[in-house]
């Protein structure tokens, strides 16, 4: 057995890293798909193959929309592994990751970073306790295996996985106590300039529109507006509070929900100092491409939500550009038939991206659930409070790297995944500087757990046998 170099590596196999594949193999190209879940599909098409005719109706039309993109992949000329988890990315292109509990690496000539995104932290008081989960875990769930909470169940934040969850929710059964929406009127007087354009993706729109509808059908008590968020109870979360139309409110619950939106899963792209900026409007930081989906890196891509919130349909565009990018950039097509077959995929993307400023503008997370007040906790794994960081500011801290050092903030098993965003923007509020000054941690490798006998043990990926 030969060790490999092949043309191209996409981590991830959601919507666009799959795209990328297809497109890849079906212009010649070697391609191997590593992904760290067991089927391929995503977040999005998360168990798609496994799911019933129940499960898929529902999920709605959506999720099962997935389930011809998956077959086409499965039968596709790309290597795929499941069950890799990718600890370090080189500048050199090499990928390094477990599978089977063997530590192996891989050669590429061009990496796509096709990781997705991840939920916002909504750090809120008592979202620590048992008893909270984010919206997109019980989805997890709902999915992977069925399950469904049984008692009842208040859904809290903002974005149209809340709207999503609750309907997927009722059409199983779930008694949802309250939908408690932090978007309210001053986000639409925000957003009503977006309409006109957001009109050319009137597809999407009509989407959520049915979903209010059908939460309003079934008569789910829906509080707009809503502000004070805290979680109550001691040992397991036992009631919400917060204000809604000037009036104080608590309703109580056995599991409380949360969900303020995704943001670009961007753990890879800072390990390889990418440029990243910093989305006002998305409230993240991007990783800096191109049109053609290449970073400031040559050689390295991203594709779909990993780069900036799009959904599933913008992934599978942009994964098919990135796929016929690398194989002009390979020799495979001239430029002229790269940018003819790439017009249509162009076409549709502008209309499918056309929405987003409006949703952005619709469901723009509240400041004060993401920049909490002192005494809730932001870094979960160290315990460290808001107001832990901003006395660190007061002392001389600029940015969360520095926090590290007086705090421990972001050094936990997440990596910073669940604070990174809050510290940032504290701190920027704290020294009153834009978030850009501020910065964002310094990701380092392993960005997943390995023991010292898997990295001595480590080995190039050999070609499959024949």
């Amino acid at each position: 057995m030969n060790e490999q170099t092949v043309d191209l590596i996409v981590i991830g196999a959601g919507p666009a890293g799959m795209s990328a594949a297809l497109e890849a193999t079906e212009r010649g190209l070697s391609v191997v798909v590593l992904d760290e879940q067991g089927s391929p599909g995503g977040q999005v098409y998360r168990n798609i193959q496994q799911a019933d005719a129940r499960s898929r109706q529902l999920l709605g039309r959506d999720y099962e929309a997935g389930a011809p993109l998956v077959a086409k992949f499965l039968q596709c000329a790309a290597r795929y592994l499941p069950n890799a988890a990718i600890w370090q990315v080189t500048p050199q292109r090499q990928v390094h990751f477990l599978i089977e509990g063997r530590a192996q690496i891989l050669q590429g000539r061009h990496v796509l970073i096709a990781t997705g995104a991840f939920e916002r932290p909504m750090p809120i008081a008592g979202w620590t306790l048992p008893g909270v989960m984010t919206a997109g875990a019980g989805q997890i769930l709902l999915k992977n295996a069925a399950l469904v909470p049984q008692g009842p169940v208040v859904l809290a934040g903002c974005g149209p996985l809340l709207y999503l969850l609750a309907v997927q929710y009722l059409r199983a059964g779930v008694a949802i106590e309250a939908l408690v929406d932090t978007s309210g009127r001053k986000d639409l007087l925000c957003a009503w300039r977006n309409i006109p354009s957001a009109l050319r993706g009137w597809r999407d729109l009509l989407k959520g529109l049915q979903l209010l509808a059908e939460l309003k059908r079934a008569d789910v008590r829906h509080f707009r507006d809503a502000r004070d968020l805290r979680i109550e109870g001691q040992a397991h979360a036992s009631a919400l509070s917060f204000v809604s139309d000037g009036q104080d409110r608590t309703i109580r619950a056995s599991l409380i929900l949360l969900h303020q939106g995704v943001v670009p899963n961007t753990q890879i792209s800072w390990s390889l100092r990418l440029e990243h900026d910093w989305s006002e409007q998305q409230l993240c930081w991007i990783a800096r491409r191109d049109s053609q989906g290449e970073t400031s890196l040559p050689g390295i891509y991203i594709a779909g939500d990993g780069g900036a919130i799009g959904g599933a349909h913008v992934a599978r565009l942009e994964g098919r550009l990135v796929g016929l990018a690398i194989a002009a950039r390979s020799g495979k097509l001239d430029a002229q038939q790269a940018q003819r077959l790439a017009a249509p995929y162009r076409k549709a993307l502008r209309r499918q991206l056309a929405a987003r400023p409006l949703i952005d503008a619709l469901y723009r997370p509240q400041q004060q659930n993401r920049i909490p007040a002192d005494e809730v906790i932001v870094c979960r794994c160290e315990e460290v409070s808001a107001g832990s960081i901003r006395q660190y500011v007061e002392l001389g801290c600029l940015g969360p790297n520095q926090a590290k050092a007086f705090g421990r903030c972001g050094m936990g098993p997440c990596q910073g995944r669940q604070c990174g965003l809050s510290v940032t923007e504290i701190i920027a509020a704290q020294r009153q500087v834009p978030a850009t000054e501020v910065g964002y941690y310094r990701i380092r490798s392993p960005l997943k757990p390995i023991t010292l006998a898997q990295l001595s043990t480590e080995t190039p990926l050999t070609q499959e046998p024949v």
